[in-house]
């Protein structure tokens, strides 16, 4: 057991770091090569937040674990709007931008209504497809209604002051993504081996361990920024995150899976509690404007309750 969780704590470490790295040497790579800041900083906002995920649940697909990559999908939707979010507001008041109650707020509920839709029929090549257009049909409606103004300022931001390298930004690129693919295909070796030492299903330990694991670097990230009172990105982007994790994670899961879902908690149980989580936050952003600490304190107990329910349920 001892192998398996240092396996697991190595694979979050790796992913935390690399991914991080990948993601700025790309960025700079994309602007030395002309791309538009605009569609630079469409992608980053989702596949940036979201490329752990992507890389273990796919990994997790392709091995045949289908049950881990959805579970990993399920659990990080769930931590966003609940744990990392509740998180923050424990600390500054959380504003919502009128933009994102606009934009990313429905389009993430939306994406997270089809994914749960779609899983009740197992995450096949036909559901894959249908999510990863409706991914493209997303990327459209915000890189048009986003102005070119917030998203190149968010470029800019990760892209630095320095003047970028294309040779430093390759390696940092290749090196960035080649520790994160060996950090996630770790993780899930790990998180695997687990599940047996443990005796529970991988989709127990993919909607909980795995899930909060890859979900870490939003979690560091939000908090920092509550405690520095930058305050507006924190929704969009874990929103957004959601909106990458339901249609991307969801599609490469549907387009490499060798399997069918065999846990019978994750379309019932797990997607269910996922569909009130998200449904509810929409709605308390809708009416309240804020999250302040009685909202994070909610947020937090709805989390626990959660983690809770799944062990229950695993252990019935």
């Amino acid at each position: 057991m001892l192998l398996s969780l240092l396996a697991v704590l190595f694979g979050i470490a790796s992913l935390w770091r690399a991914a991080d790295e990948f993601v700025v040497g790309a960025t700079r790579l994309a602007l030395i090569f002309k791309v538009s800041p605009v569609i630079i900083g469409a992608l980053v906002i989702g596949f940036g937040t979201s490329a752990p995920e992507l890389l273990v649940s796919s990994l997790a697909a392709v091995g045949g674990d289908v049950d881990v990559g959805v579970g990993n999908i399920i659990g990080s939707n769930i931590a966003n709007l609940s744990l990392i979010l509740g998180a923050a507001s424990l600390l500054v008041p959380i504003p919502i931008e009128s933009g994102v109650l606009r934009r990313e707020a429905p389009l993430s509920l939306i994406g997270v209504l089809l994914f749960a839709l779609l899983v009740q029929f197992d995450l096949g090549l036909l559901a894959g497809i249908v999510l990863l257009l409706a991914l493209a049909g997303a990327l459209v409606i915000i890189i048009k209604g986003s102005g070119s103004d917030e998203l190149t300022s968010e470029v800019e931001e990760l892209a630095g002051d320095e003047t970028p390298s294309a040779v430093r930004e390759s390696m940092r690129t290749l090196v960035g993504m080649s520790v994160t693919v060996l950090g996630a295909w770790v993780l899930v070796w790990g998180a695997l081996r687990l599940a047996d030492d443990l005796g529970v299903s991988g989709g127990f330990i993919g909607v909980t361990l795995v899930a909060i694991g890859t979900s870490l670097p939003e979690l560091v990230t939000a908090v920092a920024a509550a405690r520095a009172r930058q305050t507006e990105l924190i929704v969009g982007n874990l929103l957004g995150s959601n909106l990458f994790n339901s249609l991307a994670v969801g599609g490469f899961v549907g387009l490499l899976g060798s399997g069918p879902i065999l846990d019978p908690s994750l379309p019932s149980l797990d997607t269910g509690m996922m569909v009130v989580v998200c449904v509810g936050s929409y709605i308390a952003m809708r009416t309240r404007g804020r999250f302040e600490r009685p909202e994070g304190i909610i947020l937090l107990t709805v989390f626990t309750i959660f983690l809770v329910v799944s062990y229950v349920a695993e252990a019935s």
